[in-house]
């Protein structure tokens, strides 16, 4: 059975996932760590800047803490709207590990809630969930976003409803989801 979607009066919210998440865990007790806190907790602080650009330039981190604290520093400067530099930091973390899918995941947030458009955003959406991205929901709920702003709503409708499915109590997608008519196709 196909299904036919129309969208209902009222739009999604374009909220690109809400924000950017995936913080990336580092080990010890270091700036790195507390960039990684910062990051965790969604802040939006110039000060919590601090300990990440300490640790990627004094500290002697490992090469999967410093991909990681790029990450968490890209995180920081999104919640701050400075997305162009979260993309930069994003960019240097994949530079390093193309296979990094929190990275992934945060510079298509960040894309989709700069540009508002889903082309460049979608396959990365895609990318950090073939990769194992620890936020499938956030990864399926963005691509289903990048869809819709794409004008593919029965994609669209598919990633929102998978995202509902793997985090029922988040209810962005759910609320979503209600904005879908599904009406079977002939």
């Amino acid at each position: 059975m196909k299904l036919m979607l129309t969208m209902a009066a009222g739009a999604l919210a374009i909220t690109t996932a809400g924000a950017a998440h995936g913080a990336v865990q580092v080990a010890g007790n270091s700036s790195a760590e507390t960039c990684y806190v910062a990051a965790a907790r969604q802040s939006d602080s110039r000060i919590d800047l601090r300990p990440c650009d300490f640790a990627l330039d004094r500290e002697a981190l490992t090469y999967q803490d410093r991909i990681a604290t790029y990450v968490n520093r890209g995180i920081i400067q999104f919640h701050r709207g400075q997305y162009d530099l979260a993309l930069a930091d994003f960019d240097r973390a994949l530079a390093m590990d193309a296979e990094q899918p929190e990275a992934m995941l945060n510079k298509a947030i960040a894309l989709m809630r700069r540009d508002e458009r889903g082309e460049e955003a979608l396959p990365l959406f895609t990318r950090a969930l073939e990769l194992g991205t620890e936020q499938p929901a956030i990864a399926h709920y963005g691509r289903g976003l990048a869809h819709h702003l794409n004008g593919d709503l029965t994609e669209a409708y598919m990633d929102i409803l998978t995202a509902s499915e793997l985090a029922p109590e988040w209810d962005a997608p759910r609320n979503d989801l209600s904005n879908y008519i599904v009406e079977p196709n002939g």
